[in-house]
């Protein structure tokens, strides 16, 4: 594969995925980096994104509405809120036992799993409450 330069734009995103713990999505990055840099496209932080995704620089996660992107890079779950889009990374560890069992049930060679739990963050509990 031919390699790529590393050019300032690519560092640009980069860094603005790895300065961050709320897995933004790219139209939200794009927004963040055009305050900072007017001049940046759209086009140049989507392919840019990509660019990282492929070379597993960054994590790019498939996701309901619209994919997210992670610096964490080792195997992880996560939890969504279903209320207002927010993921956060589940702060109990990967469980690679539930791969093994997997494969024992199905026969098929699981290389790893995604886990999205979804239900109400803190945040949007209490916005709710206060309704009431």
């Amino acid at each position: 594969m031919k390699q790529l330069r590393n050019t300032k734009q690519r560092q640009t995103v980069l860094n603005a995925v790895l300065g961050r713990k709320d897995h933004p999505t790219a139209d939200r990055l794009y927004l963040d980096l055009r305050a900072e840099n007017p001049n940046l496209s759209r086009g140049t932080v989507y392919r840019n994104l990509n660019i990282l995704a492929e070379g597993k620089e960054i994590k790019q996660l498939k996701t309901s509405g619209a994919d997210r992107f992670d610096w964490r890079l080792e195997p992880h779950d996560h939890i969504m809120c279903t209320n207002c889009g927010a993921l956060f990374d589940s702060p109990l560890p990967y469980k690679e036992e539930l791969d093994n069992l997997i494969e024992e049930y199905t026969g098929f060679k699981i290389n790893l799993h995604r886990t999205v739990f979804e239900g109400l963050c803190p945040d949007c509990i209490r916005r709710l409450q206060s309704q009431d």
